[in-house]
């Protein structure tokens, strides 16, 4: 992200007055306790890449049923 990296953005979503957004990482690090580090931070889910169509489809169902209940 050119201006604030994605953990600090995460970060700072909770302090907004709006809806709270579904936050899923997609990221190229794969480094021991990257998932942990993001989840901790406030992101909802965490795919590390290459990303596979069926596995993406999958994760975005799972989140458009939770948002929908």
């Amino acid at each position: 992200m050119p201006v604030m990296a994605g953990l600090e953005v995460t970060r700072q979503i909770p302090e907004q007055d709006e809806p709270q957004p579904i936050v899923i990482a997609m990221t190229a690090n794969t480094l021991a306790g990257d998932k942990e580090i993001r989840l901790q931070a406030g992101m909802d889910d965490y795919k590390s890449k290459p990303i596979k169509l069926e596995i993406l489809i999958e994760m975005l169902a799972k989140w458009y049923v939770r948002l929908r209940l």
